[in-house]
């Protein structure tokens, strides 16, 4: 049997108990919960690891129904999907507020933020590499904490510097690796589809 801890199940229970507009709209998950897990890896999440794994699952999933293909939201109407994505975004930075944690708070509302300039900027969906390598970079940040690599490279998109995916990429790395998880995040990345070559040799 699957572990629960490991797995989109928690959040899908949550979402259920909940009692609101969305509860209903829950599915059964079936991908695994990677992103959470490169930031549970992490030395900043050791004393509640099953609850970072959530809440990054949790605006994972608000993402996605912004952006991309959700795994546990059904949802057809396109102003519930934006509802409900906004929900999952708050109840994710909730949840970390909760844990005290500000310094990770700040990371995941830029990765919000960030993202929502690419979509609209560019046009970009849910698989270009430069949203791929900022949610792999974020991620690791919440897990390991930010170095100054990262700081510049998340300047970098945010002032549309054609090298962002690049330097996010190599920051991560950096990361990753100084704090042991470079396993996690090669697993990560890979669940989300970004290149393998945009992390070799790097770190």
């Amino acid at each position: 049997m699957r572990d629960s801890a490991a797995s989109l199940e928690p959040l899908a229970t949550l979402l259920r108990d909940e009692e609101t507009l969305i509860s209903s709209l829950v599915r059964d998950p079936q991908d695994e919960p990677a992103l959470g897990a490169l930031a549970a890896a992490g030395p900043r999440a050791a004393a509640a690891r099953d609850d970072y794994l959530l809440l990054v699952e949790a605006i994972r999933e608000g993402y996605m129904l912004h952006y991309g293909t959700p795994r546990l939201i059904e949802a057809g109407d396109p102003d519930l999907r934006l509802l409900a994505g906004d929900f999952l975004y708050a109840l994710g930075l909730e949840r970390l507020a909760a844990q005290g944690d500000l310094e990770a708070v700040h990371e995941l509302a830029d990765l919000i933020s960030l993202s929502a300039q690419l979509h609209a900027e560019g046009g970009v969906g849910e698989e270009a590499p430069a949203a791929k390598a900022l949610w792999l970079a974020s991620v690791t940040a919440v897990g390991v904490g930010a170095n100054e690599a990262h700081q510049r490279a998340k300047e970098t998109l945010r002032n549309g510097g054609e090298e962002a995916t690049d330097l996010l990429a190599a920051g991560a790395a950096e990361m990753a690796l100084g704090a042991g998880i470079k396993d996690d995040l090669g697993r990560a990345s890979e669940a989300i589809g970004f290149a393998a070559e945009h992390l070799s040799d790097r770190g």
